[in-house]
């Protein structure tokens, strides 16, 4: 079956990249959306790992027509710069049936070859993302304020106190806008306690992207913290008051307590409780408490001299 061409206003394969790369992947997800509806079959969509593509595998993958599907979906996100230039034979090749998004982390400049092979493209697009700064950084969090549903103060207090990250904004914005529409008024206790700013932000993203087995939100963001100067037992120890959390709400929630209940009993905030006891009617006992073995286990290790502190965590999380 022949692909369908991409219109001449529609890109066919787009590079996005820059220092915001939380808008940049921002941007590769509501492409990849929007060209996921014209899709029928599971094999329309093939995603490559960042760090183990090649030119190669990229050129294999782009090459393959389409099944039963209008055209095929790849995509690369989150491609190191260093790496990413070494991809741009593949896209000489480049089928009318193939959809290309690839996201570098980070910036590309003008002469770099991947960036010029995308440009080259009769439907090619690039897309720099640079960091948000100041004035720009909180228009940016205004609107995503109003397109939340959330107050204009709220937003203005949200970018004065967290770090000048679009990707820590958003994640407190929607916290907030999560918080307000299960019912809870966003008065001022509610937000001192919940815009925790800096990287607590960062522990609640993780934490809500762990169970039932972490995502690949909960692996970019313990890198970030480590990067950020986090030590790697303080993160596995934050894994384990949540894993407990949750193991304690299940055991309630199984006994029949309502969550009304649940958040009484408990001194952690309401909100929090919430979502540990959303969390806990999609995952087993056996799995929590397994979970809390491997952090015990990875404690001992690190402290014993036989494992590396920064390298066990990955493997805490792949043991999740």
């Amino acid at each position: 079956m022949r692909g369908m061409p991409a219109r001449p206003s529609d890109p066919q394969a787009m590079l996005l990249h820059g220092e915001e790369t939380f808008l940049a992947d921002e941007e590769s997800r509501r492409v990849l959306e929007a060209w996921r509806r014209d899709l029928v079959s599971e094999f329309g969509e093939q995603n490559l790992d960042p760090g183990g593509v090649t030119a190669a595998k990229l050129q294999d993958a782009i090459l393959q027509a389409p099944f039963l599907d209008p055209y095929r979906v790849v995509s690369v996100r989150g491609l190191a710069p260093r790496k990413a230039d070494s991809l741009a034979p593949a896209l000489a090749g480049l089928p009318d049936s193939t959809r290309l998004v690839l996201t570098v982390a980070g910036r590309l400049p003008a002469s770099s070859p991947l960036l010029k092979a995308v440009q080259a493209l009769p439907a090619g697009l690039v897309r720099e993302f640079p960091k948000l700064k100041a004035r720009a950084l909180n228009d940016w969090a205004s609107q995503r304020g109003r397109d939340l549903g959330l107050p204009a103060n709220v937003a203005a207090l949200v970018a004065r106190s967290s770090p000048a990250d679009a990707g820590v904004i958003d994640s407190e914005l929607r916290k907030l806008a999560a918080y307000r529409e299960s019912g809870y008024p966003l008065d001022q206790a509610a937000l001192a306690a919940l815009i925790a700013g800096g990287k607590e932000d960062e522990i609640f993203r993780l934490s809500d992207h762990l169970l039932p087995r972490p995502s690949g939100e909960a692996w970019r963001t313990a890198r970030g913290l480590l990067r950020s100067g986090w030590q790697p037992t303080t993160v596995a120890y934050r894994l384990a008051r949540h894993i407990a959390l949750v193991l304690e709400v299940k055991a309630r929630r199984d006994r029949g307590e309502s969550l009304a209940e649940v958040q009484a009993a408990l001194s952690e905030h309401p909100f929090v409780v919430q979502k540990a006891y959303e969390t806990a009617g999609s995952v087993g006992e056996d799995r929590l408490e397994a979970g809390l073995k491997v952090i015990l286990a990875y404690e001992w290790e690190v402290k014993s001299g036989q494992l590396d502190a920064e390298l066990g965590l990955d493997g805490v999380l792949a043991k999740l």
